[in-house]
C-alpha cells in the first residue's frame, strides 16, 4: 500500500521533468530557418511541433482528469447528499453554458496572421480561438470579482 501512494508523486515529477525538457528543447534547440516578417527576420524554433504536441497532451490530460473527478464527486454526492450533487451538476451546466455562449460570440471569419498561409485560421478553428479568448475574459473578470467580493466580505465580518 505504501508504494501505491508514491504513484501520483512520481507521475507529477515525471510530467514536470518532461515539461522542462520540452521547454528547453523549444528555447535552446536551435533554429529551423527564419521567416521574414515586415522586413525583420524571425527564427523558427526547431522543436515547436514537439512543444505544441506536448501541450496538447497536457491539455487532454487536464480535461480527462477534471471530468473524471467531477463524475466521481457527483456519484459520491448523489449517494450521500443530493443537494450537493445537484450543486455540482449546476456548476457543470454553468460551464457548458459559458462554453456555448463563448462559441456563438466567436467569429468564423479568417484571422490574418503574418507569414501564415494555411487554412487553420478560418472557419471553426477561428471561432474556437475567439471562444477561448472570450472564455478567458469572462473567467479573469469573474476571478477579479470574486477577489473583490472576498475582500469586502472578510472586512465586513471583522
Amino acid at each position: 500500500m505504501k508504494n501505491y501512494k508514491l504513484i501520483p508523486k512520481i507521475t507529477l515529477w515525471t510530467l514536470l521533468a518532461l515539461g522542462i525538457v520540452f521547454i528547453a528543447m523549444f528555447f535552446f534547440g536551435g533554429s529551423n530557418g527564419s521567416l521574414e516578417v515586415a522586413g525583420d527576420y524571425l527564427d523558427i524554433p526547431r522543436f515547436s511541433d514537439a512543444f505544441l504536441i506536448w501541450n496538447y497532451i497536457l491539455f487532454g490530460l487536464v480535461v480527462l482528469i477534471t471530468l473524471a473527478v467531477v463524475v466521481v464527486e457527483f456519484v459520491n454526492n448523489l449517494k450521500t447528499n443530493r443537494r450537493k450533487a445537484y450543486m455540482t451538476l449546476g456548476i457543470v451546466c454553468g460551464f457548458v453554458a459559458l462554453a456555448l455562449i463563448c462559441w456563438f460570440l466567436g467569429s468564423p471569419e479568417k484571422i490574418n496572421i503574418i507569414g501564415y498561409e494555411g487554412t487553420d485560421n478560418e472557419g471553426a478553428w477561428a471561432q474556437l480561438a475567439d471562444a477561448v479568448i472570450y472564455a478567458c475574459y469572462f473567467l479573469v473578470c469573474a476571478t477579479i470579482g470574486t477577489m473583490i467580493w472576498g475582500y469586502i466580505h472578510t472586512k465586513r465580518l471583522k
